[in-house]
């Protein structure tokens, strides 16, 4: 067996691996893409299954809410602006105003509450990718950084402070 066919196989085996891990982290974010934290439940990051859930149990809540109380406004609205003489209306003290304004506020909300799970949602597909990609990342005590406070003078200029920063490869 000649050196160069010894180089081409480790080479292949490299490529390989790297195949392996691109199609474990696509996998991970499909899981997470079908059903959210599926990923992290792929990369064994149970922790984070929890904390996925309670983000869109949350949102869920902020959105049924918020959506409740547009609906109430803005039928007080249409209560009030209907030519019905047997329709009670829900706010006498407040103006037409007021109602647009409060029904304007909870709309808003709604539509940021939607926003922030459509966000929650393409977050939690790519913590999984990326998860997945550095399951093989090395941090051992092999790589160190370290900080030390410094003096430095540039040509011409007196004597300034400064932050060293040394990496340290083993």
């Amino acid at each position: 067996m000649s050196l160069t066919s010894v180089s081409k196989a480790q080479g292949e085996q490299k490529d390989s691996l790297s195949h392996i891990a691109k199609k474990r982290a696509n996998r991970a974010a499909l899981y997470s893409a079908l059903l959210p934290g599926a990923g992290q439940v792929y990369n064994k990051k149970y922790w984070k299954v929890p904390i996925i859930y309670a983000g869109f149990g949350t949102l869920y809540y902020f959105i049924r809410t918020n959506n409740t109380e547009y609906k109430k406004y803005q039928s007080a609205l249409v209560i009030r602006n209907d030519a019905d003489t047997n329709t009670v209306d829900e706010f006498p003290t407040l103006s037409d105003q007021d109602l647009t304004v409060r029904k304007d506020y909870y709309r808003r909300n709604r539509d940021l509450s939607y926003i922030l799970a459509g966000v929650l949602y393409t977050l939690n597909i790519i913590d999984a990718y990326v998860d997945s990609q550095l399951l093989d990342f090395d941090v051992s005590d092999n790589l160190s950084l370290h900080t030390a406070p410094t003096l430095f003078q540039s040509p011409g200029q007196q004597m300034k402070p400064g932050l060293q920063l040394t990496f340290t490869f083993r």
